[in-house]
């Protein structure tokens, strides 16, 4: 195969970790409070709270066809007595992210890995889901907070060209900006359907990193026990096929 000339990666969860599926709705709740203390609301009672909760629950789907369902939609359901203008709903919107955000955890490899890739050459992006389908301008200031937009050359969310992972125009999205062919690039990421299925998709050279692994896959996999081990990985598809041994496949 050719030389690898970009590295993708995704965002949550392989370069910054954030909430888990089991604290998904303590979080949805800190995230529904937020929205009612920006919205300047008295605090609801018990029941008022719990039919708030199985509302926003019942908008916890993505649309069948990957299309985003953009969070200003979903919150103008929640909320739709209370937005008088478009400035309240991206006021409403950062409040919903706040709890989100606060739960990031970067890996501790991220910024290393990103820089020395960028020190070989490689290009470097991030194709990224958001939660929600919650504005990419939002996410690309978290990037920043956590000192990682420097290290990128591109950043596409799935808002940006209103398809989610694993539809393939996002990994599209950032090849055209990399200026870099499928066949030269890999993604990185977690999440076996979202991530390995979506770069196969786009004919991208999957890895899939950390310690999740679905039967499903419907293909051998390149595996990296860590951030730092996709250095390694990527030597290795860059290498002649008769300069060592090949990627470790699972």
């Amino acid at each position: 195969m050719p030389a690898i000339r970009a590295a993708l990666f995704d965002l949550a969860n392989t370069l910054v970790s954030y909430y888990q599926p089991t604290e998904f709705i303590p979080i949805l709740r800190k995230s529904l409070d937020a929205c009612q203390r920006a919205l300047g609301m008295e605090r609801l009672g018990h029941e008022a709270n719990t039919a708030l909760l199985h509302r926003a629950l019942d908008l916890n789907q993505e649309r069948a066809d990957l299309a985003v369902w953009p969070l200003e939609q979903r919150l103008r359901v929640l909320f739709r007595d209370r937005l008088p203008d478009p400035t309240m709903l991206e006021r409403l919107s950062r409040a919903f992210l706040e709890p989100i955000f606060a739960t990031a955890r970067v890996d501790q490899d991220a910024l290393e890995v990103l820089t020395t890739l960028k020190r070989q050459g490689i290009k470097t992006a991030v194709v990224s889901n958001t939660p929600w389908g919650s504005c990419g301008r939002a996410w690309r200031s978290e990037l920043a907070r956590h000192d990682l937009l420097p290290a990128l050359n591109a950043v596409v969310f799935c808002t940006d060209v209103g398809w989610r992972k694993p539809h393939p125009m996002p990994f599209r999205r950032a090849l055209e900006l990399l200026d870099v062919s499928a066949q030269e690039a890999v993604f990185v990421g977690d999440d076996p359907a979202w991530d390995i299925e979506g770069a196969r998709s786009a004919s991208l050279v999957p890895i899939l990193v950390g310690s999740r692994h679905d039967q499903s896959t419907s293909e051998t996999v390149i595996r990296a026990a860590s951030l730092r081990d996709v250095l390694s990985q990527i030597d290795r598809l860059s290498a002649p096929a008769n300069a060592g041994p090949q990627p470790a496949l699972a």
